[in-house]
């Protein structure tokens, strides 16, 4: 709160974007305009501008997101169509107050109509080059693996990531239903990603609960997670986080939408970060939860009652957890401060 007693523009907040999936940022009226000229037909919830809600704790209930993701991502038909949606990404971004935004891409569920897993990762590296031209939004690759599929999959995925380390490509995750493929089974993968430099941000601590989280952590190596939220059933859990500086990507109102916790106000990041745990906002996938990232942050500052300083903490742990260069990390960390130092 400001001396004048009114809160500072959340907009103006200077973040990192970590977590971030492709298909699912794309803009909705992009969504129904491609899918006009391409002659398909969309689920209906994928049209309702309430966004989706989908109990993926039930049976079936992973079945029946991953249904609409996929529906989604079959718009993206060539070059054109990753082009305008990274650039969008980047444009969103910008409005959002983002100065860095890492985007998640599984390449294995693009290759067919890309020319491959190293072409279809060669052309959202070149577009996201042209989006920061334009709109001067930092962007980088996270390269994901599917939980779902053998673990040799992974290693080839790993493989194709290592060779664009430190051109484009940050880090390694592994997502898809995570009732399916032990984190344990994906160790030589990511250690393949480990040694090449890149973070290891595998999904973790959402659908199952801390054996999932500390699986993630010792047999991952994890620099970061995707979610991680249900650490909080267990103090030691939360006690390893805390010492590790793992940073979780807490995405509130894809948990509310999906079922996984009732509230934004259940969603512990104030938990977390009292604990001493890092913790990142995201919005997982906007077009699914018509949520972007600033609306995470304006929730988050409703239904928890946060202050500016534990708003602009949570902007700067997502800063220090990103992959940016350093000269951004500093720059936006000089804006944090200038954020709340004004007035």
């Amino acid at each position: 709160v400001r001396h004048d007693g009114r809160v500072r523009d959340l907009a103006r907040l200077p973040k990192a974007h970590l977590h971030l999936h492709l298909a699912g940022a794309m803009r909705p009226a992009t969504l129904l305009e491609l899918a006009a000229e391409q002659g398909r037909r969309l689920p209906p919830e994928l049209t309702d501008p309430a966004g989706a809600r989908l109990d993926v704790t039930a049976r079936r209930g992973w079945s029946r997101f991953q249904r609409l993701y996929d529906a989604a991502r079959d718009v993206v038909a060539g070059p054109d169509e990753v082009r305008r949606l990274v650039r969008e990404i980047a444009e969103d971004e910008r409005a959002a107050g983002s100065g860095w935004v890492e985007v998640q891409v599984d390449p294995s569920s693009y290759a067919a109509r890309l020319g491959g897993l190293q072409a279809t990762v060669e052309l959202v590296l070149d577009a996201m080059r042209t989006a920061e031209a334009e709109t001067g939004v930092g962007m980088a690759l996270v390269v994901a693996a599917n939980r779902t599929r053998h673990p040799g999959d992974a290693e080839t995925l790993a493989r194709v990531a290592k060779r664009f380390a430190g051109r484009g490509v940050v880090g390694f995750g592994l997502s898809n239903d995570e009732t399916k493929g032990r984190p344990e089974e994906f160790a030589k993968a990511f250690r393949i990603a480990r040694d090449a430099g890149l973070l290891s941000v595998p999904h973790a601590g959402e659908l199952r609960g801390i054996r999932s989280v500390i699986g993630a952590v010792e047999s991952l190596g994890a620099h970061r997670l995707g979610h991680g939220v249900r650490s909080v059933e267990d103090p030691v859990t939360v006690r390893l986080l805390a010492e590790r500086q793992v940073v979780l990507e807490v995405c509130p109102a894809s948990n509310v939408a999906l079922g996984v916790a009732g509230a934004v106000e259940l969603v512990p990041v104030r938990q977390l970060r009292e604990a001493g745990v890092p913790v990142a906002l995201g919005a997982d996938d906007p077009l699914l939860f018509r949520s972007g990232l600033l609306e995470q942050y304006a929730a988050v500052r409703s239904e928890q009652a946060l202050d500016d300083e534990a708003m602009a903490g949570l902007a700067g742990d997502a800063v220090r957890g990103s992959a940016a260069p350093p000269e951004v990390k500093a720059r936006l960390l000089a804006g944090i401060q200038d954020w709340l130092a004004a007035d």
